[in-house]
C-alpha cells in the first residue's frame, strides 16, 4: 500500500472520506493507504475461496465476506480490507453503517508481489491481537501454497502448509475444508525449472 498525501485524520473523518471514495483505503495512526488494484489471478483464488465458504457455511450461523467488507483492528486501530472474511455467531459493527466488521473469524488475503512481506509480517502483527480472530490463510498467486495458521491459545499459533492441487485446506475454527484444486481453479502456473527441462527432453 502507498500513503496518500499526509495529512493527520481520525477514524470518523477516515471513515467519512472513505465512505465517499471511489477507491479504498486502509488507515492507521492518522494516515490513509491507497490499495492498488488486483490480478485477474488475484480476483479468480479471492472468488473461489469466497465461493466454496459461502457454499459450505451457507445453513450455518456465519457469514462469508469479500473484500469490500472492511475489517477494523480495535486494539491497534488498523481499518482495512481482508480478501476474504468469515464472521461466525452474531457480527458486531463498528457504528450504523454496518459496514466495519469487528469480530472476524478467520480472515484469508491472496499474497501479491506488492503486499506479500505486509501480509506476512505488520498486517500479521495487527491482526493477531483480534480476541475473535482463529485462523489466517495466506494463499499465493503464483504456485500451489497456502500457509495456514491456527491460534492454539491466546498467544500461540500453529503454522502449517499445503503445497499441491491434491492436499486439502482444513478449517477447524468454522468446520469447511477446501481442496487447493479448487482454491486454484482456472489458475495456470508457470512452468518450473525442472517442467521446461523435461518439455525440451533434457535434463538440467
Amino acid at each position: 500500500m502507498s500513503a496518500v498525501p499526509k495529512s493527520f485524520l481520525t477514524p470518523e473523518e477516515y471513515l467519512a472520506r472513505e465512505r465517499r471514495a471511489e477507491t479504498k483505503s486502509e488507515y492507521l495512526r492518522g494516515e490513509m493507504f491507497a490499495m492498488s488494484g488486483a490480478s485477474r489471478e488475484h480476483n479468480l483464488i479471492a472468488g473461489n475461496v469466497f465461493a466454496e465458504l459461502r457454499e459450505q457455511l451457507r445453513q450455518r450461523p456465519c457469514e462469508v465476506y469479500q473484500a469490500d467488507m472492511r475489517v477494523k483492528v480495535s486494539p491497534t486501530g488498523l481499518y482495512t480490507y481482508p480478501d476474504v472474511t468469515v464472521a461466525c455467531g452474531e457480527p458486531q459493527f463498528e457504528d450504523a453503517e454496518v459496514d466495519t466488521l469487528l469480530n472476524p473469524t478467520v480472515l484469508v488475503e491472496v499474497l501479491s508481489p506488492s503486499t506479500a512481506d505486509y501480509d506476512r509480517g505488520g498486517k500479521w502483527t495487527h491482526y493477531r491481537r483480534l480476541a475473535s480472530f482463529q485462523e489466517y490463510i495466506l494463499v499465493s498467486q503464483d504456485r500451489p501454497l497456502v500457509e495456514h495458521y491456527v491460534r492454539q491459545d491466546s498467544d500461540q499459533w500453529l503454522l502449517t502448509e499445503q503445497r499441491g492441487l491434491e492436499d486439502m485446506l482444513v478449517l477447524p475454527s468454522i468446520g469447511c475444508q477446501i481442496p487447493l484444486a479448487e482454491i486454484y481453479l482456472k489458475i495456470r502456473f508457470a512452468p518450473t525449472e525442472e517442467e521446461m527441462w523435461n518439455q525440451m527432453g533434457k535434463q538440467p
